[in-house]
């Protein structure tokens, strides 16, 4: 497929990965989308954050799009057009989701129909909780409470993917006494104390939790290990990092106990980063239409997106948005072509039922 047989939308996010954007270097694709459509749409810019549109009105209805610029890390190489996919770094993991956006932004006005758009580019999202740019957006955003719903634009194959996995990081420090190898019994391998613990988990199947009808599945993986200082010596101390990934309904301190328990004092425990699971809303009127009209099948969204982040400031939202799941975060990530159209029409019928 060459390029001028792209349609619009393959069109812009064939435009979005030609502008890389790993985390901490958003700038240049916030300037690229800040210049592009700022003279069309009213924005506010608040670092690497963006927000085009937003209420004109007294109780008009508002309905806006989230969608993150940044990308995981990896190799750097000129997206390549392939007759069924883009392959390119973040062409699922959320550019793909960022074309819709900016096909909107392109062929919409402020203040037409009967329901109000907004569209919030932010930065730092695949970081820590604290560091991802929709935390200040959010607090900066004086209509925030006016949104009726929020959709998460992430990659979620057109699928209506509810609530999220909350996730939690923890460091885990194992202590012991140095000696040499020759000689271990003369010290206490810290190495060695975490084998319970690596033991359990690499054993330990995922647990199925039920919330509002759908079932996700409870995960908790060791993710990073230093530890040792020479290859002779028994080593002192001994760092992993613990990624446990919880359910819907579950509060933040539920899911520090249950690590502690499961750590049950071999290790000091320090909790890194906290992220709150998102709701299941299966009630919301709009979400309704997504379900009755569009025939949507609601699933649950097996990671942590940031409905988790809206549902904690109180605003109802849901994952949609094109991409395939399993590309995220992959060598050669891509995303198939008839995702971008069949998602762009998708919205557009959503938005056609809502007036």
């Amino acid at each position: 497929m060459s390029r001028s047989d792209l349609s619009k939308v393959a069109h812009h996010c064939l435009w979005l990965c030609e502008i890389p954007s790993v985390i901490g270097d958003e700038r240049a694709l916030a300037d690229a989308v800040a210049s592009r459509f700022s003279t069309r749409w009213p924005l506010r810019r608040l670092g690497n954050n963006l927000v085009f549109g937003g209420p004109t009105g007294p109780d008009r209805p508002l309905l806006v799009f989230f969608g993150h610029l940044d990308t995981v890390p990896g190799e750097a190489h000129t997206p390549r057009v392939l007759p069924d996919r883009l392959v390119a770094l973040g062409a699922s993991d959320m550019k793909a989701g960022l074309a819709l956006m900016t096909v909107l932004l392109e062929e919409r006005s402020p203040g037409r129909g009967a329901v109000d758009l907004a569209f919030v580019f932010y930065d730092r999202e695949e970081g820590p909780y604290l560091e991802n740019g929709l935390g200040p957006t959010l607090a900066d955003l004086s209509w925030k409470k006016s949104i009726t719903l929020g959709i998460c634009l992430e990659p979620s194959a057109n699928r209506l993917q509810l609530g999220c996995l909350g996730s939690l990081h923890a460091r885990l420090t194992f202590t012991g006494r140095r000696a040499h190898s020759a000689r271990p019994w003369e010290g206490e391998n810290a190495i060695h104390k975490a084998g319970r613990l690596i033991s359990l988990l690499a054993s330990r199947p995922p647990r199925e939790a039920t919330f509002g009808g759908l079932t996700y599945r409870e995960v908790t993986s060791l993710t990073l290990a230093q530890g040792g200082t020479a290859r002779n010596v028994v080593p002192d101390r001994f760092v992993v990092n613990l990624n446990h990934r919880f359910s819907p309904g579950t509060p933040l301190s539920k899911a520090q106990s249950d690590v502690l328990a499961l750590v049950d004092g071999a290790a000091e425990v320090e909790f890194t980063d906290l992220s709150p699971a998102g709701d299941v809303n299966l009630t919301h009127p709009w979400i309704r239409h997504l379900i009755d009209e569009l025939g949507l099948t609601p699933e649950p969204k097996q990671a942590w997106t940031d409905v988790g982040r809206l549902s904690e400031a109180g605003i109802p939202a849901v994952n949609l948005g094109p991409g395939e799941p399993t590309q995220a975060h992959q060598a050669g990530e891509w995303v198939p072509w008839s995702h971008l159209d069949d998602g762009l029409a998708l919205i557009e019928r959503f938005l056609r039922h809502l007036g």
